[in-house]
């Protein structure tokens, strides 16, 4: 999987943030989805403009970003 193919920043849309490709929706959003509850399924059925496919583009993304470590733990060390 390519997520380069699904996955687009524009400093003219949301910032800069990325968005999946063709849309205003962040991966940030997305991923909010799911930490919500949501399934791939309910994602897809409110979000016509998305596929399976960018859905894992955005998993994909997020794995190289936190194998560059350009990601980091909200988790405090114990004392």
């Amino acid at each position: 999987m390519k997520w380069e193919n699904f996955i687009v920043s524009d400093k003219e849309i949301l910032l800069g943030k990325p968005t999946i490709k063709g849309t205003r929706i962040a991966v940030e959003h997305v991923v909010g989805l799911f930490a919500q509850g949501w399934t791939e399924a309910q994602i897809l059925e409110n979000y016509p403009r998305l596929t399976r496919e960018s859905l894992q583009a955005v998993f994909s993304y997020i794995q190289e970003c936190l194998h560059d470590g350009l990601l980091f733990s909200p988790i405090k060390k114990s004392a």
